[in-house]
Formats: structure tokens, sequence, C-alpha cells
């Protein structure tokens, strides 16, 4: 099978790379636009069967424990919308755009690729953010508006032009903080980019 790894940066992928696999790899740098522009422009020189983003993200829960690796199945753009009066309103509660208009379903960028059923690896729900913030009021608003389980700067732009160039896609995380903690002493980085890296590699070999 022909794949591209995606990431956001080289750190998160490293162990990976040393295996040497057949696989391309693509490193966008990090952020939406860097994602959408270097993604696009990566597809549209050279045709993929299955594409896997592979990064780290936050957690806004207990149902995942640092350093475990998910996939995740749906994710959006959090803060694209409007604030007013302390109340922010996406694009879809403000009028200006449907729910469900291609690519996306009730709101999110959904993968519907059969594989997220098929492997043992927990399914999780992301939101992409431009702005990494340790203000709790923010993070708290994200978590009770969009109720998700993971957060990332890249996820949702992955998703979003997997959808539009119709190709198969994968956003494989792994949990390296808690959203909101800027301490990196209590980050498990080191151990959450091995866990990512050794499920990576798996699902390369399982689709050779």
């Amino acid at each position: 099978m022909n794949l591209l790894i995606v990431s956001a940066t080289r750190f998160e992928v490293e162990p990976f790379l040393k295996e040497k696999s057949n696989a391309d790899v693509l490193i966008t740098g990090i952020g939406v636009p860097a994602t959408i522009f270097q993604l696009t422009k990566r597809l549209s020189e050279k045709k993929y069967e299955l594409v896997i983003q592979a990064g780290i993200a936050g957690t806004f829960n207990h149902r995942f424990n640092l350093s475990e690796t998910v996939l995740v199945k749906e994710d959006t753009f959090a803060d694209i919308g409007i604030e007013e009066n302390g109340t922010f309103k996406t694009l879809y509660e403000s009028g200006f755009q449907d729910k469900n208009d291609f690519p996306y379903t009730g709101g999110w960028l959904v993968n519907h690729h059969s594989f997220l059923e098929e492997n043992k690896l927990p399914v999780a729900k992301g939101i992409t953010v431009n702005t990494i913030t340790d203000n709790p009021l923010q993070n708290q608003s994200n978590k009770d508006k969009f109720a998700a389980d993971i957060e990332s700067m890249e996820g949702a732009a992955f998703h979003y032009v997997c959808l539009q160039q119709k190709i198969n896609f994968l956003q494989l995380r792994s949990i390296s903080n808690k959203v909101g903690e800027r301490d990196k002493t209590k980050w498990e980085l080191r151990n959450a980019i091995e866990s990512l890296n050794k499920e990576l590699l798996k699902i390369v070999k399982e689709n050779k």
C-alpha cells in the first residue's frame, strides 16, 4: 500500500523515521495553515491509498491515561466562529454555515474508515485550536461546548483536507498532557512519543 505519514514536527515521529520504512513522510510544521497547505500540495503531487497523521495531544478528561495512544474518529475547528458578550458561537450556531455542508457531518469532520472499528486502539473525539492556552476558563468552555476527549493544533485541518480529497486517512494521537497544564515536568512526553511511534509502526506494517 502506498502510505503517507504526516506529522507537525520531526520530533514526534523521530523513532519511526529511524526504522526506515517504505512509507513517505511529510513534516508540515505546526498549526492549521501549514497543515492544510503542505498536505494539499503533497496530495496534488502524488496519490496515496492511506494517509496517517501522527502526533501528541492534550486530554480534557480521565478517559485516557497519559502516554496512551488513540485514533481520532471526529475532529473540528473549535475556535472558528463569533464571540459576543462573552459567549462563543460556531459558524453553524451563528447561521453562517450549515452543519452538514460537505465535508462536515453535524458540525464534525468524521472519519468513517473501517480501520477505526477493527483496530483495538481506543477511539477519541478531538478538537483543533489555533492557540494553546493555560486559561482555565477558556479550556473549560471548550470542554463543555464540544465534549471532546483531546485537543491538538492540526487534527481538524488534516481531516478537512483528506475528506475533501476523498482519501483514506487515520489520525493517531498519543496523550502527553492534561489540557491547560503548561508545566512540562508533569507531561509524559517521552513515553507518549514512544507509544505513538510503536503504534504507528504497527499500523504501517499491517498496511504494507
